[in-house]
């Protein structure tokens, strides 16, 4: 294999991608890379900034909340090239209404919180907060 100046190691794609070594080696087991990782004369893996690229989107789309079976079929549609641009469409935008929802969820669990945080700042602030939530005994 011909060594390129821009080449990077597992270690240096990790470093690049907050992934573990261990996740690099899992994601390429997976099929989630875009193209086989070659391999030096010495049989270590050679990434190509590209391949950064991409692993910082899959970390992101795991991160919000993607499976591993979505992903790899996300990674397969782009793949195969051009003509299923539509499919792909189709894939991120039901994975951005789910993590729309998972938002609103947290709002709406924020809000419940913040309403709390501001009672008991309240209360602390006043010397009224003894007795706030206080469990009693059963009779």
């Amino acid at each position: 294999m011909t060594r390129h100046t821009d080449a990077l190691s597992i270690g240096q794609v990790s470093e690049a991608t907050g992934l573990s070594v261990h996740a690099l080696r899992f994601f390429e087991r997976e099929g989630l890379f875009l193209r086989p990782i070659p391999r030096s004369a010495g049989g270590r893996r050679v990434y190509d900034p590209a391949d950064v690229e991409w692993l910082v989107l899959c970390n992101r789309l795991r991160d919000s909340g993607m499976s591993i079976a979505t992903l790899r079929r996300f990674a397969g549609l782009v793949r195969s090239g051009p003509g299923n641009e539509s499919e792909r469409l189709a894939l991120l935008e039901e994975h951005e209404r789910a993590v729309e929802a998972r938002i609103a969820e947290l709002n709406a669990s924020l809000a419940v919180i913040h309403g709390k945080v501001v009672t008991y700042r309240g209360h602390v602030r006043d010397g009224t907060a003894a007795g706030l939530w206080a469990p009693t005994p059963s009779p």
